[in-house]
């Protein structure tokens, strides 16, 4: 199954910590509720509001692009922003856009090049040094 931010989901709690609650979307996948994003209220103890079986309606907040790491919102949905249209979604479901969360500029012409280029004179500077 293919995930996007903003999508509505149906889940089971598989697992409680005391920062979050592990929900299973489809066989392969499983995201994160963080606690604050149980609901819009002072949580003391997660196991107050989610308990392990517990079918949960979530939404999916993000998708981390190099680990694969779906955050969840469960707060989203009780409070209806899943029933709000913004520009931007309708933009997206017009377009069929999908958002990634990058760790790294993608708009920056940098990266492995630059340690391709000096690579062999740090090897050569660290060797210098661990013969000292």
């Amino acid at each position: 199954m293919t995930f996007h931010v903003g999508q509505v989901l149906e889940g089971v709690v598989t697992g409680i910590q005391p920062y979050g609650a592990f929900v299973q979307l489809d066989e392969k996948h499983q995201g994160l509720i963080h606690i604050s994003e149980c609901r819009s209220a002072f949580i003391h103890e997660i196991e107050d509001e989610i308990k392990v079986g517990q079918p949960v309606r979530v939404m999916i907040l993000d998708i981390d692009l190099y680990s694969h790491k779906i955050s969840l919102s469960r707060r989203t949905v009780l409070d209806g922003y899943d029933k709000k249209t913004t520009y931007t979604e309708k933009i997206n479901q017009e377009h069929k856009y999908t958002q990634h969360h990058y760790w790294t500029n993608q708009h920056l012409d940098i990266g492995f090049e630059t340690i391709s280029k000096s690579g062999q004179s740090m090897i050569n500077e660290a060797l210098e040094r661990l013969h000292q």
